[in-house]
């Protein structure tokens, strides 16, 4: 049981690295998509929602992992 348990941790740190990182940019995008159908919002509005939140989350990521360290 424990080589399946071990596998199981590989494959899950192959897709999320950084769980808190995963689960920001999951936030967002289920925020992103409850906005897309109560409002009617354009692709226009929608596809630089997403670049702007991805990138605001990821260098917010980059700023905590380096105040870490």
């Amino acid at each position: 049981m424990s080589i399946l348990q071990s596998i199981a941790r590989e494959l899950y740190g192959l897709f999320v690295d950084d769980g808190s990182l995963a689960l920001a940019i999951l936030v967002l995008m289920g925020a992103i998509a409850v906005l897309r159908v109560t409002l009617p919002l354009s692709p226009d509005v929608i596809g630089p929602a997403i670049f702007i939140g991805c990138a605001a989350i990821l260098v917010e990521n980059v700023l905590r992992r380096a105040r870490r360290r």
